[in-house]
């Protein structure tokens, strides 16, 4: 038997997922354009209390409970919300609510794809944070959930609904750069992602980054977003990755790298390369796409080109033909491109609710998001064993 027949036959029972009893016979219908979407956000700590934040200035969205296992993170994700919200320790009782349209899911990795079927399950759209799913396993039983659904399903690659970021690729695809040779990638922090915990008992709920067991570490967690641009630039996934890493910096317990060094290779013959370093933040997060015409760079809110051969000083309008876009030449950055675009999170959500409301599959879906998430666990294999891991065609069919 194949492996994907496998998991499609036997991978919620091998996962412990059934959902049985939160099956619904009928999905939700889809809303009007003045209708409100009633969201429920499970899991509310930094990221997910960040996103309800955002959530109080978007119009037709209304969160309407949250829930957290541990009752101090629900407290402050209460606070943060300007609705009258309703607390839950138990995501499935939040499911259980027939008022709520919606989820989004903010946990810790390794929980993503349990919970997100069961929500799909529930009948609920899904906001499911990245990297969508650890485990190939997991991967391909959510994806299987999420495609026989009814229901709106987007990963939370908040850069994938950047206007800048969408403008920049399809300059890349319309030949700007020319043949692209190379990405090289880098989201380099100075600093312990480790957090205060005021009990022994909390150290996993709170560190689970720390962990191999609930995280992917720095792959997951910050590669995962450029590894997703690459694979989108060039509608490739990777035949191979190689990778080194470790933990040799913050001697601390953690079994999850402060170091990570990986080259994905594409079968266009394109080699992608991702660093994130926690001890030097020199050029913080950048994206950099090498073609023989020119290179772009780019970073959570700006982007420039630099041009192959001769440079000059000059200001171009309405770089190609796109009304608001101009580029500015800048002696140490290049050609600055300027695009008015809102924060990549609140975009995100918003096409999350127009999604939803005009029944349309997000750019960042769930087939994406899961192609994103096979190229960090093949990422993590590789540092982990130390060899080199082949794309497996077998995982999504």
């Amino acid at each position: 038997m194949k492996r994907r027949s496998f998991i499609k036959k036997a991978g919620l029972t091998t996962l412990g997922v059934t959902g049985a009893g939160y099956l619904y016979a009928q999905p939700l219908s889809f809303l009007g354009a003045n209708d409100t979407i009633n969201i429920g956000v499970i899991g509310t700590g930094n990221r997910g209390a960040g996103l309800s934040s955002i959530i109080n200035s978007i119009e037709g969205i209304n969160i309407v409970g949250l829930c957290d296992i541990l009752p101090f993170r629900l407290k402050k994700g209460l606070s943060r919300v300007n609705s009258n919200s309703k607390g839950y320790a138990d995501y499935l009782k939040l499911l259980d609510n027939k008022d709520i349209d919606a989820v989004i899911v903010a946990t810790p990795f390794s929980t993503h794809a349990k919970i997100a079927m069961d929500a799909l399950d529930a009948g609920k759209h899904v906001y499911c944070e990245k990297t969508l799913a650890k485990g190939y396993e997991s991967i391909g039983a959510l994806v299987d959930k999420a495609e026989s659904s009814n229901t709106i399903f987007q990963t939370g690659h908040q850069y994938h609904s950047s206007r800048l970021y969408t403008h920049v690729v399809d300059l890349i695809k319309n030949g700007k750069v020319g043949r692209i040779s190379a990405f090289e990638c880098q989201w380099n922090r100075h600093g312990n992602w480790r957090r205060p915990v005021s009990d022994p008992k909390f150290e996993r709920a709170i560190n689970w980054r720390m962990y191999r067991e609930f995280s992917g570490g720095l792959l997951a967690e910050l590669c995962s977003h450029q590894i997703d641009f690459a694979n989108w630039v060039l509608d490739e996934t990777p035949e191979k990755v190689t990778g080194v890493g470790g933990v040799n910096y913050w001697k601390d317990g953690r079994e999850t790298y402060d170091n990570v060094h990986l080259i994905y290779s594409y079968k266009s013959g394109v080699k992608a390369s991702f660093t994130c370093l926690t001890s030097n933040a020199k050029d913080g997060y950048q994206i950099k796409v090498i073609g023989d015409k020119g290179t772009i760079i780019i970073d959570t809110k700006h982007a420039w080109f630099y041009p192959e051969g001769k440079r000059e000083n000059r200001v171009i309008d309405d770089v190609d033909g796109v009304s608001g876009a101009t580029a500015q030449w800048d002696a140490e950055k290049g050609m600055r491109i300027n695009l008015e675009h809102l924060n990549p999170s609140k975009q995100a959500l918003l096409d999350f609710k127009t999604a939803i409301i005009n029944n349309t599959n997000p750019l960042s879906n769930v087939i994406t998001g899961a192609k994103t998430s096979i190229c960090v666990q093949m990422g993590l294999d590789a540092m982990y064993n130390n060899k080199i891991v082949k794309w497996d065609n077998n995982i999504l069919g």
